[in-house]
């Protein structure tokens, strides 16, 4: 029996065409509306942005490719079966910043709370091994009430091939988490193992027990912005990197950053052109001469870097110390500096973990270092060393050491101590340490060392003041002063404050190929 062969004309074909597309810009508009006008209207009054409506602000104008967006839910427990749930709950795609490629999720909140299900996990997986495949940076905006119930352990399984997924991409492809609403429980980890974790006053929440836990099991009364909001995590835990007043000024930082940062671990930052620092910066009337004066050392990166340009990262966190990305010659730098103006300068617990992580992630991408050292040492105190100062304070040794990138230190003022050895010394295989006339480089400063090498002298004194004073300048001319580092080759160039940026800039271009072998190893063991 033959077949019999249906022939459609061009017109027939043509409306039937159109009938499907129709029909696909229907089922698309009904997942675009999300969990309905009801919760987006109620999202709205939280003074937050709709997920697709975040994705759109954030990447480069009709950027954005959605995939799997018509995935649903697979669970049939609790009544799950007769749930429609648009997207799982969770929008993936790709698209571009600044003209560079992305990978990136956003959770939707109007869906089910954004919570986590299987097949809201796999949705992420997904695009997670795309990033790690195609080497691209991931984004991924969180607001979501947590894993699941109605799924169980489908929903923790779930977590966990994201855990694991972050972990294979660090040190590979950037990875940047942006908290816009509750994260919660085992959610917060994910977050935790990426690069950056950018925050939004009043709308980020994150914490592994919410408050009513905490009252239910420690009888402790707390709110859920006191405990886990953005201001918490910028100022006193440290977990998060970026700290924004509104989503918009959050999304401008996020442009910010992956314009300076490269793509993946095997390439670089993409160059700009070379631009002299804004002439209102004079580093040689930044820096006071008296080493107890304070002074702002971000104006002394804004010195050196191309524009006067510096992109801080964990500004509200541990203050005594500054870190970020400038450029110097075009090329994207991480710059580690002591902060004088804030408790000396010192490095305590907080400062060196900052420290230690930031440089960790410089090395992991190919971006030079550069060092501002003017520190007194480690602070000292009984909380520092019940809070594990040695274990912290190995970890910026450990980081440094470790670091195979370029590496340039400029000694300003002071470095005494095992803070000269720990901020990026020749020891530690700087490549490059330069030295200003003024800098005070020993053991300790000129008048502890004074008070103990020359005790004797001074209590035996008819004038024990004056002696003092004599003694403390005695030091000062034989030990603190650049030269005696200088004589032993742990400084290659003493240099005047404003020959910095020209010093600091022919050190990157010398070393832009530099190659270091290391004893081969599955890896270090941190001092965690």
């Amino acid at each position: 029996m033959g077949h019999k062969l249906t022939c459609f004309s061009n017109q027939t074909v043509k409306k039937m065409t159109k009938s499907k597309v129709t029909e696909l810009e229907q089922k698309k508009e009904k997942i675009f509306f999300g969990g309905g006008l009801k919760a987006i209207e109620k999202q709205k009054a939280m003074g937050k942005l709709t997920a697709r409506e975040r994705i759109i602000a954030l990447l480069d104008e009709d950027s954005f490719h959605e995939y799997d967006i018509f995935v649903e839910h697979d669970s049939h427990d609790f009544g799950m079966q007769n749930k429609e749930l648009p997207g799982d709950g969770v929008i993936i795609g790709t698209g571009r910043i600044c003209g560079n490629p992305i990978a990136v999720f956003a959770q939707d909140f109007t869906v089910a709370g954004g919570s986590l299900g299987h097949m809201h996990a796999r949705k992420i997986t997904k695009i997670m091994d795309y990033a790690q495949n195609m080497r691209i940076p991931l984004i991924g905006i969180n607001d979501s009430g947590g894993a699941r119930i109605q799924e169980g352990v489908n929903a923790l399984a779930g977590y966990g091939e994201i855990f694991f997924r972050n972990t294979l991409a660090s040190g590979v492809i950037p990875q940047i988490s942006v908290i816009l609403g509750p994260c919660a429980g085992g959610a917060v980890y994910s977050p935790a193992l990426t690069d950056f974790v950018f925050v939004v006053d009043k709308i980020s929440k994150m914490f592994i027990t919410g408050p009513e836990v905490i009252k239910t099991v420690l009888g402790e009364e707390i709110s859920q912005e006191d405990l886990g909001g953005a201001r918490v995590h910028s100022e006193v835990a440290g977990n998060a990197h970026f700290f924004a007043e509104s989503e918009e000024e959050c999304f401008h930082q996020i442009r910010k950053l992956i314009s300076m940062i490269p793509a993946n671990n095997m390439v670089k930052a993409t160059a700009e052109e070379t631009a002299e620092p804004k002439r209102r910066y004079k580093i040689d009337k930044i820096v006071p001469l008296d080493p107890t004066i304070p002074y702002d050392v971000r104006d002394v990166i804004r010195s050196i870097a191309d524009d006067s340009d510096f992109f801080e990262v964990m500004e509200l966190f541990a203050a005594n110390i500054v870190v970020g990305f400038g450029r110097i010659d075009g090329e994207t730098v991480g710059f580690v500096a002591n902060q004088p103006a804030v408790m000396a300068g010192v490095l305590d617990c907080d400062s060196s973990d900052k420290a230690a992580r930031f440089i960790r992630y410089c090395d992991a991408f190919n971006i030079p270092i550069v060092t501002l050292e003017d520190l007194p040492g480690y602070l000292p105190g009984i909380d520092q060393e019940h809070s594990g100062v040695i274990r912290h304070g190995a970890k910026l040794l450990y980081a440094y050491s470790e670091a195979t990138v370029p590496k340039i230190t400029v000694i300003m003022r002071k470095a005494y101590g095992g803070g000269y050895i720990a901020m990026g010394s020749r020891h530690l295989r700087a490549d490059f340490v330069f030295a200003w006339p003024q800098a005070e480089i020993a053991v300790m400063g000129p008048d502890g060392a004074a008070n103990i090498i020359f005790r004797k002298e001074i209590m035996e004194a008819e004038n024990p003041e004056e002696m003092r004073k004599i003694k403390i300048q005695e030091y000062k001319d034989k030990f603190a002063n650049p030269y005696v580092a200088a004589s032993k080759g742990y400084i290659d160039s003493v240099i005047a404050p404003d020959e910095t940026r020209r010093f600091v800039a022919h050190a990157l271009r010398v070393s832009k190929n530099k190659t270091v072998l290391r004893p081969q190893k599955k890896h270090g063991i941190p001092p965690f």
